[in-house]
């Protein structure tokens, strides 16, 4: 009975084969020279492998903890939507949901001048310039790359490169474009699978909600800390920072967190870390909210700048004495530019706006930011008291001149 395999008696399907006497026929020889070459190419395709194996597998194993970590945002961000996230136990879902979309950015700065220690001389060469290096963090917020962080982490930088939460080596990143005037930058990075993290709307905010702050503080990566919601609308905190509208909260932040993002217990971007009082942690910090974040990105990344509506006049705070005595609330014009929108429409120094486009104005910060976010050329009602009257005035909106940025 066969079993699949030849009999050794049967000659009729393998005759037997003879061997020459003096060994194999020498024509009959596979060539040497083809053996050798063979060989050879054989020893390259080892030694490359060896060469790019460690980078191949180390690619791997990011793109392994990548995939874990966008799994686990998919997860979070699904019992989030559930409403299952919003105590304090389920803290851990709003982190997941956001943790892997918040960067570490590194800038660096050449100050000129020389470099004169002795080993750095040594090990560079005499003459290399004197360079500065600044960290903080930001998020990205379109899986295309871009990435929103402060102006005051990226400003006057030679280089800024990315580090990713995988672990993976720092990307170098392109400056989209700047908007000193609200201290945010928008970046680029190149790469796949990066996660981005959700929008959310600051203006649903109320005083007393719960937040999150990830960043990276004195350069601990992914670091999260928890608060509420302190207030909103805070002005004049910041010097150097035109247009302020700040979210307070007492949620930790310190150098390091700046550009990092304020999370809402749904695992939304509701603002971005910019400040703090003092030089480190206090109690108080400020976030950039994100109804004004949204609206730079995505002038930033149209153009790589951010035009605003101007009226073209300078204006200071009323008193408490002075609103009281009024009885009015709004911004007091000093002072108005010739040929400026406000002069065109009729407005005078000495008016107080108390409205602008039926909407109450509190003082000169929070007018300055509606008309810095009216559309230019719009035509705009201006509700101005006068000499104990009220009066209203059509201003066509401006474009704020370069100069004044």
């Amino acid at each position: 009975m066969s079993d699949g395999f030849p009999s050794p008696h049967s000659d009729s399907q393998y005759p037997p084969q003879s061997i020459p006497p003096y060994g194999l026929d020498p024509r009959n020889e596979p060539h040497r020279g083809g053996f050798r070459l063979g060989w050879a190419v054989g020893l390259l395709l080892f030694l490359l492998l060896l060469w790019i194996a460690p980078t191949f597998v180390e690619q791997i194993q990011y793109a392994a903890t990548r995939g874990k970590q966008r799994a686990e945002s998919e997860v979070a961000r699904q019992l989030l939507d559930e409403g299952k996230g919003a105590t304090i136990a389920q803290y851990r879902y709003v982190v997941k949901a956001v943790q892997s979309s918040v960067v570490g950015v590194k800038a660096s700065r050449n100050l000129g001048g020389q470099d004169t220690d002795e080993l750095s001389s040594f090990l560079f060469g005499s003459g290399r310039g004197l360079r500065e290096q600044d960290q903080g963090s930001g998020v990205i917020v379109d899986a295309e790359g871009y990435i929103i962080t402060n102006y005051h982490v990226v400003s006057r930088a030679s280089e800024v490169n990315v580090e990713l939460s995988d672990g993976s080596k720092p990307r170098r990143a392109q400056i989209v474009g700047i908007d000193p005037a609200t201290d945010l930058a928008v970046l680029k990075i190149s790469g796949a699978n990066l996660t981005a993290a959700q929008w959310g709307k600051s203006s649903d905010l109320e005083v007393g909600d719960p937040v999150l702050a990830i960043g990276n503080p004195f350069g601990l990566a992914s670091t999260v800390t928890a608060g509420i919601l302190s207030a909103t609308g805070r002005h004049a905190v910041v010097e150097h920072v035109n247009y302020q509208d700040f979210l307070q909260t007492d949620a930790a932040v310190n150098p390091g967190n700046s550009g990092g993002p304020l999370v809402n217990m749904k695992g939304q971007v509701i603002g971005i870390n910019t400040a703090i009082v003092g030089p480190t942690y206090q109690g108080i910090s400020f976030a950039i909210p994100s109804d004004m974040v949204h609206q730079v990105y995505e002038q930033l990344i149209k153009s790589g700048k951010v035009a605003r509506g101007w009226l073209g006049v300078s204006m200071k705070e009323l008193t408490a004495e002075e609103s009281e005595k009024l009885g009015v609330h709004g911004a007091l014009v000093t002072g108005i530019l010739p040929d400026a929108p406000a002069a065109e429409a009729g407005i005078q120094r000495g008016d107080i706006i108390t409205k602008w486009n039926k909407k109450n104005v509190s003082g000169p910060a929070e007018l300055g930011l509606q008309v810095a976010w009216s559309k230019i050329g719009e035509k705009a009602t201006a509700t101005v008291y006068r000499d104990g009257e009220t009066l209203e005035f059509t201003v066509t909106v401006g474009q704020r001149p370069e100069r004044l940025r």
